[in-house]
């Protein structure tokens, strides 16, 4: 298995094709990946931003340029000396369009005796499908049979055998399926879905004729040699993740697999899963946290505290989100699991309620039973008159071979996403750096300690998994979290500025306002149109002034007014302005610290596209604008002919340690083997974190803002590990950024990040004695 050294990852889709991915792989091997990290390649919906939404296994998708264009990516891959690892959907497929799904569409047709019947996961004790798509229930006058199909508006849908005759309602009637009002979609549907959306419908793969055809195209790929990698998405919506994981290593013996495992504060990954560790959100958590002060904790609370009126309790908070979640979104899963407790007349409110105290996404057979006795004791405890059926529920769901608690656990997950990753990160605006996919935002930050401890467990462990700062998933881009990581050194500041623009400026709902203000300070500069589009999608997510469900026209049209004035009142744009200038080199510092540790640390490191220069990205469709790989080449062009670029607006800087880690570690493996501290000595070691891979050793400065305050680096040193040979040409570094040579036990720290807040030093080449 050639594991990757490290991944950068493509957003290939309709405008990024496959042919426009193979010209970018000259620049991204020269740029030091090892593998290109691709979106979904199998035909997807029409017009797919995503491809998550796959419509037919049994071929790459046209859009992209089909299957000839596949091969000439891989061809280009090759020539460039690159792997390829693709990612797979094997949870849901896109039914949205009908028609671009084969199977489904043979599905509405035939019903049950579709020969796709068992593909998708349908509760077939009600007669017809459930499809939500009407503007509202029994919206029927506008169906048309038009060419032997059944039309609702731009929507087609087909016509079993012999149905055909009569009025369109008539024909609708004698349908396989029936089209009912959007919002019964949540209450009512009879098939399994990805979390919320009525279009991407839940896939049995846990049937093996189901795993073979599905993954069928994907796997010839692997056996060709034109795949060396697979990123499994979702594993947490299956009916049996261990047995599909084991079934895919089976399939792919030597392929790398990653699986978007998200794991909770604390959680560890099943050891024996066939797999070779997580696409790296419990990374991210602990990279970013260890730019976060935690000194700055009190002041934020007491912010946070000061404008909602209430000190709000992370644990309360997200039960209650969750628990809305399950009632307002999963009705009709509640539903489907209490059928198979008829005896138990409470069973919806207390799976609801099992639901939202689970404390991680979900349990695996027998390796949950801890997480389900614990949500057990605190439903009982904040439903005592749910007991009875608490305990009932319990006795089953501790049985892996049940139906209910196979579909109990597919349930925990989604509770868990939009109960808290949708919902309570839009609500809970106390710092928002830490509201992000795998975070703990109720834990002020990442201690020393506790990040080696970490790195360390995950080099004994899952040394070849993957770690991240950025994915398509995240809720901000790395180096808007890296920006916000300042305010947690600046909160009486940051208080300050707040206030005045909230006075300048005023929402109804404080707490969203200081969600609003966070985004504008990490993001800035960032156009009206981003800002606008990124607050709506916010504000419905959280759910508290307006929704998605339900808009409130008063409430958003405050809300972009806020925006607005932000733009368009020359003081508040100056004040704006003048407080972003003021954070952002040390956000630029947090920026290069947080990017080398993470490049450098165990684990095979992603870089998400465009994420080698300053990313000011916010949510998706955000995180997936276009990227200017024509600026990058040009960039890492001149730092090839010797250029040591300024820490400025460029992201030069970035530039050059990304692609001078990327490539040593590419180049030089061998420095990347082991993991130990690297200990920092005098008045501002807290400001260092410095590890040694066995080789190469990461330095970087962490809480820049403090270690200006204190007056700088002062006496502090690092010590150099020792080494076998005791001469002292066998102490001499280089940095890898700056070919500065540093010998001697005890380097200065303020020689050593003189010129940049991070250094990569290794071995130099020995001096031989006269």
């Amino acid at each position: 298995m050639a594991t990757p050294t490290a991944t950068y990852r493509v957003q290939i889709r309709p405008d990024f094709t496959f042919d426009d991915t193979a010209a970018i792989a000259g620049y991204l091997a020269d740029l030091g990946a090892s593998h290109l990290y691709s979106a979904p390649l199998l035909t997807a919906a029409p017009g797919s931003a995503h491809n998550y939404d796959v419509v037919d296994h049994r071929e790459a998708n046209p859009q992209l340029g089909g299957e000839a264009g596949r091969r000439r990516l891989v061809a280009a891959l090759r020539l460039a000396r690159l792997g390829f690892v693709v990612d797979i959907v094997p949870n849901h497929a896109g039914i949205a369009v009908p028609a671009a799904n084969p199977a489904w569409w043979d599905v509405l047709e035939h019903g049950r005796d579709s020969a796709y019947a068992d593909w998708f996961d349908i509760d077939w004790s009600r007669d017809r499908i459930l499809v939500p798509v009407l503007g509202h229930d029994g919206d029927l006058d506008a169906l048309k049979v038009e060419d032997g199909e059944l039309h609702y508006y731009e929507h087609r849908y087909p016509i079993a055998p012999g149905t055909g005759a009569g009025t369109a309602r008539e024909v609708h009637a004698r349908q396989h399926y029936e089209l009912v009002g959007w919002r019964r979609g949540d209450s009512e549907l009879n098939y399994r879905r990805f979390f919320a959306i009525s279009d991407l419908a839940g896939l049995r793969v846990e049937d093996p004729a189901v795993f073979d055809a599905t993954h069928a195209e994907v796997l010839r790929w692997v056996t060709a040699g034109d795949v060396d990698g697979l990123r499994v998405d979702h594993p947490d919506g299956l009916r049996d993740p261990v047995g599909y994981l084991a079934r895919l290593r089976s399939a792919a013996p030597d392929a790398w697999l990653v699986v978007e495992k998200i794991l909770e504060y604390g959680e560890e990954l099943p050891p024996a899963w066939p797999v070779d560790g997580t696409t790296g959100y419990d990374a991210l958590r602990e990279v970013c946290g260890l730019f976060v002060d935690p000194a700055g904790e009190r002041a934020f609370t007491a912010l946070d505290t000061s404008l909602t009126g209430v000190t709000v309790s992370w644990p309360e908070l997200t039960h209650a989100c969750k628990l809305e979640a399950a009632h307002r979104l999963f009705p009709a899963e509640l539903r489907r699991l209490s059928a198979l407790t008829p005896e138990l007349p409470d069973a919806a409110a207390g799976l609801a309620e099992l639901a939202a105290n689970f404390p991680v996404y979900r349990s695996y057979g027998s390796d949950g039973l801890r997480h389900l006795a614990r949500a057990r004791s605190e439903a009982g405890r904040r439903r005592p008159d749910l007991i009875p059926t608490l305990d009932a529920l319990t006795a089953r769901l501790r049985d892996p071979a049940d139906e209910l608690g196979q579909r109990f656990s597919q349930l925990t997950g989604a509770v868990m996403a939009k109960g808290v990753e949708d919902t309570a990160y839009y609500r809970w605006t106390r710092f928002v750096a830490l509201n992000e996919v795998g975070g703990a935002p109720e834990r002020f930050g990442v201690g020393l300690g506790e990040f080696h401890g970490a790195a360390a467990r995950r080099q004994r462990s899952w040394p070849r998994g993957m770690t991240s700062l950025s994915t398509h998933d995240t809720k901000r881009g790395e180096d808007v979290r890296a920006r916000l990581a300042v305010l947690s050194e600046v909160p009486d500041r940051w208080e300050r500025a707040l206030s005045q623009w909230m006075a300048a400026a005023p929402l109804p709902d404080p707490a969203f306002a200081h969600l609003l203000w966070q985004t504008v300070a990490g993001a800035w500069p960032i156009s009206r149109e981003r800002l606008h589009a990124y607050v709506e999608k916010a504000a419905r997510e959280a759910s508290v002034s307006t929704s998605w469900a339900s808009p409130s026209a008063s409430f958003e049209t405050a809300l972009h007014a806020v925006v607005d004035a932000i733009y368009d009142d020359p003081a508040l744009a100056s004040s704006v302005s003048t407080f972003a200038g003021e954070i952002t080199p040390a956000g630029w510092s947090n920026a290069l610290g947080q990017k080398l540790v993470q490049l450098t640390m165990p684990g095979a490191p992603d870089v998400y596209q465009g994420t080698e220069l300053w990313d000011n990205s916010l949510v998706d469709p955000d995180n997936r604008r276009p990227v200017d790989f024509g600026e990058r080449a040009a960039l890492l062009g001149r730092l090839d002919e010797g250029w040591l670029p300024p820490i400025d607006e460029t992201g030069a800087a970035k530039l050059l340690v990304v692609s001078r880690t990327l490539r040593l570690r590419r180049d030089q493996p061998s420095l990347f083997s082991s993991y130990r501290q690297v200990p920092a000595f005098g008045p501002a070691a807290d400001h260092v974190v410095a590890f040694d891979r066995g080789g190469a050793i990461a330095v970087a400065t962490r809480l820049p803002v403090g270690l200006s305050l204190r007056g700088g680096w002062g006496d502090t040193y690092l010590s150099l590990p020792s080494v076998p040979d005791d001469s002292a040409s066998s102490r001499r570094f280089t940095d890898s950024f700056t070919g500065e040579v540093y010998s001697g036990r005890r380097v200065p720290m303020a020689d050593l990040l003189g010129r940049y807040p991070v250094a990569l030093l290794t071995p130099a080449e020995p001096v031989v004695a006269p």
